[in-house]
Protein backbone atom coordinates (compact mmCIF):
# COMPACT_ATOMS: atom_id res chain seq x y z
CA UNK A 1 0.00 0.00 0.00
CA UNK A 2 3.17 2.24 0.92
CA UNK A 3 4.59 1.72 -2.55
CA UNK A 4 0.91 2.42 -4.34
CA UNK A 5 0.80 5.69 -2.57
CA UNK A 6 4.58 6.68 -3.23
CA UNK A 7 3.70 5.76 -6.69
CA UNK A 8 1.05 7.83 -7.04
CA UNK A 9 2.49 10.89 -5.66
CA UNK A 10 5.23 10.65 -7.53
CA UNK A 11 3.73 10.22 -10.60
CA UNK A 12 0.99 13.08 -9.61
CA UNK A 13 4.14 15.52 -8.46
CA UNK A 14 5.22 14.53 -12.37
CA UNK A 15 2.65 15.79 -13.82
CA UNK A 16 2.21 18.60 -11.58
CA UNK A 17 6.05 19.42 -12.85
CA UNK A 18 5.01 19.31 -16.49
CA UNK A 19 2.35 21.55 -16.29
CA UNK A 20 3.32 23.95 -13.69
CA UNK A 21 5.41 26.46 -15.92
CA UNK A 22 2.04 26.27 -18.30
CA UNK A 23 0.00 27.47 -15.25
CA UNK A 24 2.41 30.02 -13.78
CA UNK A 25 2.33 31.67 -17.35
CA UNK A 26 -1.33 31.26 -17.68
CA UNK A 27 -1.44 33.08 -14.48
CA UNK A 28 0.31 36.32 -15.97
CA UNK A 29 -1.40 36.59 -18.99
CA UNK A 30 -4.95 36.45 -17.00
CA UNK A 31 -3.60 38.64 -14.37
CA UNK A 32 -2.42 40.99 -17.92
CA UNK A 33 -6.14 40.20 -19.39
CA UNK A 34 -7.93 40.93 -16.01
CA UNK A 35 -6.02 44.49 -15.93
CA UNK A 36 -5.74 45.74 -19.49
CA UNK A 37 -8.80 44.46 -20.81
CA UNK A 38 -12.34 46.24 -20.87
CA UNK A 39 -14.92 44.46 -19.52
CA UNK A 40 -17.77 46.53 -21.50
CA UNK A 41 -15.13 46.37 -24.68
CA UNK A 42 -15.30 42.05 -23.81
CA UNK A 43 -19.03 41.44 -23.63
CA UNK A 44 -19.75 43.73 -27.00
CA UNK A 45 -17.31 41.11 -28.52
CA UNK A 46 -17.61 38.35 -27.16
CA UNK A 47 -20.62 38.70 -25.00
CA UNK A 48 -23.25 36.92 -27.06
CA UNK A 49 -24.21 34.11 -28.31
CA UNK A 50 -23.37 34.90 -32.47
CA UNK A 51 -21.50 32.08 -34.43
CA UNK A 52 -19.30 34.61 -35.47
CA UNK A 53 -18.49 34.93 -32.13
CA UNK A 54 -17.45 31.55 -31.58
CA UNK A 55 -15.15 31.37 -34.32
CA UNK A 56 -13.15 34.20 -32.95
CA UNK A 57 -13.02 32.52 -29.98
CA UNK A 58 -11.57 29.29 -31.71
CA UNK A 59 -8.79 31.16 -33.54
CA UNK A 60 -8.18 33.24 -30.27
CA UNK A 61 -7.49 29.92 -28.59
CA UNK A 62 -5.30 28.02 -31.81
CA UNK A 63 -2.71 31.12 -31.84
CA UNK A 64 -1.94 30.33 -28.04
CA UNK A 65 0.52 27.67 -27.50
CA UNK A 66 -1.10 26.41 -24.10
CA UNK A 67 -2.03 22.91 -22.81
CA UNK A 68 -5.08 22.28 -21.30
CA UNK A 69 -3.97 22.89 -18.02
CA UNK A 70 -2.68 26.59 -18.94
CA UNK A 71 -5.67 28.10 -21.09
CA UNK A 72 -8.18 27.13 -18.25
CA UNK A 73 -6.84 30.33 -15.72
CA UNK A 74 -7.10 32.60 -19.61
CA UNK A 75 -10.47 30.72 -19.95
CA UNK A 76 -11.64 31.42 -16.95
CA UNK A 77 -9.87 35.26 -16.72
CA UNK A 78 -11.92 36.00 -20.24
CA UNK A 79 -15.44 34.69 -18.71
CA UNK A 80 -14.86 36.40 -15.29
CA UNK A 81 -14.94 39.67 -17.54
CA UNK A 82 -17.79 39.34 -19.57
CA UNK A 83 -17.48 36.47 -22.43
CA UNK A 84 -20.42 34.23 -22.18
CA UNK A 85 -20.16 30.56 -21.92
CA UNK A 86 -20.09 29.46 -25.47
CA UNK A 87 -17.18 31.37 -26.39
CA UNK A 88 -15.04 30.86 -23.14
CA UNK A 89 -15.15 26.86 -23.69
CA UNK A 90 -14.60 27.24 -27.78
CA UNK A 91 -11.22 29.34 -26.88
CA UNK A 92 -10.59 26.74 -23.83
CA UNK A 93 -11.01 23.65 -26.09
CA UNK A 94 -9.15 24.61 -29.28
CA UNK A 95 -5.87 25.97 -27.75
CA UNK A 96 -4.84 22.71 -26.36
CA UNK A 97 -5.62 20.32 -29.32
CA UNK A 98 -4.94 22.60 -32.28
CA UNK A 99 -2.35 25.08 -30.95
CA UNK A 100 1.09 26.04 -32.97
CA UNK A 101 3.14 23.77 -31.27
CA UNK A 102 0.93 20.70 -31.45
CA UNK A 103 0.13 21.22 -35.13
CA UNK A 104 3.75 21.62 -36.30
CA UNK A 105 4.49 18.28 -34.70
CA UNK A 106 1.33 16.38 -36.17
CA UNK A 107 2.24 17.28 -39.50
CA UNK A 108 5.47 16.22 -38.90
CA UNK A 109 5.26 12.67 -37.11
CA UNK A 110 1.34 11.83 -38.34
CA UNK A 111 1.52 12.82 -41.98
CA UNK A 112 -0.85 15.38 -43.84
CA UNK A 113 -3.75 13.38 -44.21
CA UNK A 114 -3.77 12.37 -40.22
CA UNK A 115 -2.95 16.05 -39.21
CA UNK A 116 -5.23 17.46 -41.38
CA UNK A 117 -8.14 16.02 -40.26
CA UNK A 118 -6.98 16.49 -36.35
CA UNK A 119 -6.95 19.78 -37.25
CA UNK A 120 -10.08 20.34 -38.95
CA UNK A 121 -12.14 17.80 -36.30
CA UNK A 122 -10.44 19.75 -33.53
CA UNK A 123 -11.61 22.95 -34.97
CA UNK A 124 -14.81 21.71 -35.83
CA UNK A 125 -15.45 20.60 -32.24
CA UNK A 126 -14.50 23.45 -30.72
CA UNK A 127 -16.81 25.54 -32.18
CA UNK A 128 -19.25 22.36 -31.38
CA UNK A 129 -18.25 22.81 -27.73
CA UNK A 130 -19.02 26.49 -27.97
CA UNK A 131 -22.77 26.23 -30.13
CA UNK A 132 -23.54 24.08 -27.16
CA UNK A 133 -22.89 25.98 -24.48
CA UNK A 134 -24.27 28.94 -25.42
CA UNK A 135 -27.91 26.10 -26.36
CA UNK A 136 -27.81 24.12 -23.01
CA UNK A 137 -26.02 26.77 -20.75
CA UNK A 138 -28.51 27.60 -17.65
CA UNK A 139 -27.81 29.99 -14.87
CA UNK A 140 -23.92 29.91 -15.54
CA UNK A 141 -24.48 31.13 -19.39
CA UNK A 142 -23.15 34.76 -18.49
CA UNK A 143 -21.29 35.38 -15.36
CA UNK A 144 -22.45 38.96 -13.62
CA UNK A 145 -19.61 41.30 -13.32
CA UNK A 146 -21.02 43.57 -10.22
CA UNK A 147 -21.26 47.20 -11.37
CA UNK A 148 -18.42 47.49 -8.55
CA UNK A 149 -15.73 45.16 -10.06
CA UNK A 150 -16.09 46.83 -13.28
CA UNK A 151 -15.27 50.19 -11.47
CA UNK A 152 -12.37 48.64 -9.73
CA UNK A 153 -11.30 47.69 -12.81
CA UNK A 154 -12.25 51.02 -14.53
CA UNK A 155 -10.16 52.21 -11.50
CA UNK A 156 -6.83 50.53 -12.02
CA UNK A 157 -6.70 51.03 -15.76
CA UNK A 158 -6.55 54.67 -14.88
CA UNK A 159 -3.65 53.79 -12.53
CA UNK A 160 0.40 54.19 -13.97
CA UNK A 161 1.11 51.31 -16.06
CA UNK A 162 3.28 49.65 -13.16
CA UNK A 163 0.58 49.89 -10.76
CA UNK A 164 -1.55 48.01 -13.66
CA UNK A 165 0.49 45.20 -13.74
CA UNK A 166 1.16 44.80 -10.17
CA UNK A 167 -2.53 44.89 -9.83
CA UNK A 168 -3.29 42.46 -12.31
CA UNK A 169 -0.91 39.86 -11.34
CA UNK A 170 -1.92 40.34 -7.81
CA UNK A 171 -5.23 39.10 -9.00
CA UNK A 172 -4.09 36.63 -11.58
CA UNK A 173 -1.85 34.63 -8.49
CA UNK A 174 -4.03 35.76 -5.19
CA UNK A 175 -7.24 35.06 -5.89
CA UNK A 176 -7.59 32.82 -9.63
CA UNK A 177 -4.37 31.27 -9.52
CA UNK A 178 -5.07 30.38 -5.52
CA UNK A 179 -8.56 28.82 -6.82
CA UNK A 180 -6.98 27.09 -9.64
CA UNK A 181 -3.99 25.81 -7.96
CA UNK A 182 -5.97 24.04 -5.17
CA UNK A 183 -8.25 22.47 -7.37
CA UNK A 184 -5.22 21.45 -9.83
CA UNK A 185 -3.42 19.87 -7.11
CA UNK A 186 -6.54 17.45 -6.12
CA UNK A 187 -7.15 16.79 -10.09
CA UNK A 188 -3.65 15.84 -10.27
CA UNK A 189 -3.70 13.53 -7.80
CA UNK A 190 -6.93 11.93 -9.14
CA UNK A 191 -4.61 11.62 -12.87
CA UNK A 192 -1.59 10.44 -11.16
CA UNK A 193 -3.81 7.44 -9.22
CA UNK A 194 -5.16 6.77 -13.03
CA UNK A 195 -1.86 6.89 -14.28
CA UNK A 196 0.30 4.69 -11.64
CA UNK A 197 -2.15 2.01 -11.30
CA UNK A 198 -2.67 1.81 -15.11
CA UNK A 199 0.61 1.55 -16.48
CA UNK A 200 1.81 2.73 -19.88
CA UNK A 201 2.76 -0.32 -21.34
CA UNK A 202 -0.68 -1.56 -20.53
CA UNK A 203 -2.25 1.76 -22.35
CA UNK A 204 -0.20 1.34 -25.19
CA UNK A 205 -0.64 -2.91 -26.09
CA UNK A 206 -4.77 -1.73 -25.79
CA UNK A 207 -4.22 1.50 -28.10
CA UNK A 208 -2.33 0.18 -30.52
CA UNK A 209 -4.43 -3.21 -31.05
CA UNK A 210 -8.14 -1.33 -32.85
CA UNK A 211 -9.72 -5.06 -32.79
CA UNK A 212 -9.53 -4.99 -28.46
CA UNK A 213 -10.03 -1.50 -27.95
CA UNK A 214 -12.89 0.04 -29.96
CA UNK A 215 -13.04 3.80 -31.34
CA UNK A 216 -15.72 4.76 -28.19
CA UNK A 217 -13.67 3.25 -25.71
CA UNK A 218 -10.45 5.03 -26.27
CA UNK A 219 -12.48 8.42 -26.45
CA UNK A 220 -13.08 7.41 -22.90
CA UNK A 221 -9.85 6.32 -21.90
CA UNK A 222 -8.41 9.56 -23.51
CA UNK A 223 -11.29 11.81 -21.70
CA UNK A 224 -9.94 11.04 -18.70
CA UNK A 225 -5.97 10.85 -18.63
CA UNK A 226 -3.40 14.03 -18.38
CA UNK A 227 -2.92 14.13 -22.37
CA UNK A 228 -0.31 17.28 -23.59
CA UNK A 229 -0.41 17.04 -27.66
CA UNK A 230 3.15 17.66 -28.02
CA UNK A 231 4.26 15.35 -25.27
CA UNK A 232 2.04 12.43 -26.78
CA UNK A 233 1.80 13.23 -30.65
CA UNK A 234 5.31 11.37 -30.60
CA UNK A 235 3.56 8.19 -28.96
CA UNK A 236 0.30 8.17 -31.33
CA UNK A 237 2.63 8.73 -34.23
CA UNK A 238 4.57 4.91 -32.56
CA UNK A 239 1.06 3.19 -32.02
CA UNK A 240 -0.07 3.85 -35.79
CA UNK A 241 3.13 3.20 -37.45
CA UNK A 242 2.99 -0.11 -35.46
CA UNK A 243 -0.61 -0.57 -36.96
CA UNK A 244 -2.88 1.22 -34.82
CA UNK A 245 -6.12 2.47 -36.57
CA UNK A 246 -4.96 5.95 -37.33
CA UNK A 247 -9.51 6.87 -36.79
CA UNK A 248 -8.30 5.52 -33.08
CA UNK A 249 -4.95 7.18 -32.88
CA UNK A 250 -7.15 10.19 -33.63
CA UNK A 251 -9.86 9.64 -30.98
CA UNK A 252 -7.54 9.10 -28.27
CA UNK A 253 -5.41 12.14 -29.22
CA UNK A 254 -8.21 14.91 -29.13
CA UNK A 255 -9.75 13.39 -26.24
CA UNK A 256 -6.77 13.75 -23.88
CA UNK A 257 -6.07 16.87 -25.19
CA UNK A 258 -9.16 18.33 -24.82
CA UNK A 259 -9.77 17.00 -21.44
CA UNK A 260 -8.16 16.77 -18.15
CA UNK A 261 -9.30 15.36 -14.67
CA UNK A 262 -7.31 18.84 -13.49
CA UNK A 263 -8.93 20.84 -16.00
CA UNK A 264 -12.57 19.16 -15.03
CA UNK A 265 -12.37 20.02 -11.53
CA UNK A 266 -11.17 23.13 -12.22
CA UNK A 267 -14.50 23.27 -14.97
CA UNK A 268 -16.86 22.35 -12.35
CA UNK A 269 -15.67 24.40 -9.08
CA UNK A 270 -15.27 27.65 -11.03
CA UNK A 271 -18.09 27.25 -13.85
CA UNK A 272 -20.80 24.56 -12.83
CA UNK A 273 -21.31 21.00 -13.31
CA UNK A 274 -23.45 22.33 -16.06
CA UNK A 275 -20.75 23.47 -17.67
CA UNK A 276 -18.22 20.18 -17.72
CA UNK A 277 -21.00 18.22 -18.33
CA UNK A 278 -21.31 20.09 -21.92
CA UNK A 279 -17.54 20.55 -22.19
CA UNK A 280 -17.01 16.60 -21.59
CA UNK A 281 -20.04 15.19 -23.51
CA UNK A 282 -19.32 17.42 -27.17
CA UNK A 283 -15.29 16.62 -26.46
CA UNK A 284 -15.47 12.53 -26.32
CA UNK A 285 -18.74 12.70 -28.51
CA UNK A 286 -16.41 14.54 -31.24
CA UNK A 287 -13.63 12.53 -30.65
CA UNK A 288 -15.55 9.51 -31.47
CA UNK A 289 -17.42 11.08 -34.57
CA UNK A 290 -13.69 12.69 -35.66
CA UNK A 291 -12.36 8.81 -35.16
CA UNK A 292 -15.40 7.13 -36.78
CA UNK A 293 -14.49 9.80 -40.08
CA UNK A 294 -10.87 9.14 -40.10
CA UNK A 295 -10.97 6.01 -40.19
CA UNK A 296 -13.54 6.00 -43.60
CA UNK A 297 -11.94 8.00 -45.55
CA UNK A 298 -8.19 6.84 -44.77
CA UNK A 299 -9.69 2.94 -45.02
CA UNK A 300 -7.85 -0.24 -44.25
CA UNK A 301 -4.84 0.65 -46.19
CA UNK A 302 -3.66 3.77 -44.88
CA UNK A 303 0.11 3.76 -44.99
CA UNK A 304 1.60 5.32 -41.89
CA UNK A 305 3.78 8.63 -43.00
CA UNK A 306 7.00 8.92 -40.41
CA UNK A 307 9.81 11.15 -41.80
CA UNK A 308 12.44 10.94 -38.78
CA UNK A 309 14.20 13.93 -40.43
CA UNK A 310 11.10 15.97 -40.94
CA UNK A 311 10.54 15.00 -37.03
CA UNK A 312 13.43 16.15 -35.65
CA UNK A 313 13.09 19.62 -37.17
CA UNK A 314 9.41 19.59 -35.90
CA UNK A 315 10.79 18.58 -32.89
CA UNK A 316 13.01 21.47 -32.89
CA UNK A 317 10.71 23.80 -33.32
CA UNK A 318 7.74 22.56 -31.43
CA UNK A 319 10.23 22.48 -28.23
CA UNK A 320 10.66 26.30 -28.74
CA UNK A 321 7.05 27.02 -29.09
CA UNK A 322 5.86 24.73 -26.06
CA UNK A 323 8.80 25.29 -24.00
CA UNK A 324 9.84 22.03 -23.76
CA UNK A 325 13.35 22.56 -23.32
CA UNK A 326 12.86 24.34 -19.59
CA UNK A 327 15.48 22.93 -16.97
CA UNK A 328 14.08 20.94 -14.08
CA UNK A 329 15.25 23.57 -11.43
CA UNK A 330 12.38 25.96 -13.50
CA UNK A 331 9.94 23.26 -13.34
CA UNK A 332 10.34 22.64 -9.58
CA UNK A 333 10.37 26.37 -8.95
CA UNK A 334 6.85 26.91 -10.96
CA UNK A 335 5.75 23.35 -8.86
CA UNK A 336 6.22 24.94 -5.65
CA UNK A 337 4.56 28.45 -6.49
CA UNK A 338 1.66 26.06 -7.42
CA UNK A 339 1.49 24.08 -4.36
CA UNK A 340 2.24 27.05 -1.74
CA UNK A 341 -0.97 29.16 -3.91
CA UNK A 342 -2.91 26.12 -2.74
CA UNK A 343 -2.00 26.47 0.60
CA UNK A 344 -2.79 29.77 1.01
CA UNK A 345 -6.02 28.93 -0.55
CA UNK A 346 -6.22 26.61 1.68
CA UNK A 347 -5.34 28.61 4.58
CA UNK A 348 -7.60 31.49 3.68
CA UNK A 349 -10.43 29.18 3.89
CA UNK A 350 -10.11 27.55 6.76
CA UNK A 351 -11.80 29.91 8.73
CA UNK A 352 -15.02 29.92 7.17
CA UNK A 353 -14.57 25.98 7.02
CA UNK A 354 -14.23 25.46 10.60
CA UNK A 355 -17.19 28.03 11.26
CA UNK A 356 -19.31 26.02 8.73
CA UNK A 357 -17.88 22.40 10.49
CA UNK A 358 -19.04 23.96 14.25
CA UNK A 359 -22.63 25.08 13.09
CA UNK A 360 -23.05 21.89 11.59
CA UNK A 361 -22.08 20.31 14.70
CA UNK A 362 -24.19 23.07 16.58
Amino acid sequence: MLAVAKDVLATAFAILAGASVWLVMSFVLAGLVHSFADPVGLQRVLGNRRISTLFKAAFSGMMLPLCSCGIIPIGLSLYYSGAYLGPTLAFMTAAPIINPAALILAYALLGPKIATIYALGGFLVSIAVGVAGNRFGGPELKMDVPESAVEARAAVRREPFPRRVLAGQRWGFLELGAMMSRYALVGMLLAGGIIALVPDAFIQSYLGNPGVLSIGAAAALGGVMHVCAVGHIPLTAALVAAGAAPGLAITFLMAGVGTNIPELVSIWKLMGRRSVLIYVGCMVTGAFAVGLFANAVLGSGFTPVFDTSGATLALRVASGLALEGIPEFAQYVCAAVIIGLAAYSWASNAPAALARLRRAEA
